[in-house]
């Protein structure tokens, strides 16, 4: 390093992104320092089925709460209530099917995408189910 490097600041990190012309599709995408983008579905395999199963419990309770408060921004509501109830009472069931709790997981899924806050809670569920019972 030279005497004259020794004051002189680093140059700005410019960690955005710059896309020009043309039509683009573009992917998950990460930026910035260690940022990171995940494609694909990421699952977590509980360690018991009884932690499991007071999970889903849990969120099952959490999406009729978040239901009840965001009722009005969702186009079919009582579509979504009657789905929420479909796969409860799949879950409830000796040996619950997983093409049924599939379909259910994924009606229910596209009827809260407008609501964030109810889009995750379900992404939430989905996860632990399709982890615990594969489907």
């Amino acid at each position: 390093m030279s005497s004259s490097e020794v004051g002189r600041p680093e140059p700005p990190v410019n960690n955005g992104l710059v896309i020009n012309g043309g039509t683009h599709y573009v992917g998950n995408q990460a930026i910035g320092h260690r940022a990171q983008a995940f494609s694909g579905s990421v699952a977590f395999q509980p360690q018991d089925a009884e932690r499991a199963a007071a999970r889903m419990s849990e969120l099952l309770v959490h999406i009729e709460q978040l239901l009840a408060e965001h009722r009005e921004a969702l186009a079919d509501p009582e579509g979504t209530t009657r789905e929420l109830r479909r796969l409860r009472e799949e879950l409830d069931e000796e040996e619950p099917e997983p093409t049924v709790l599939r379909r259910a997981l994924d009606r229910l899924t596209a009827f809260v995408q407008p609501v964030t806050p109810l889009a995750v809670a379900v992404g939430e569920l989905a996860q632990t189910v399709r982890g615990v019972l594969g489907a």
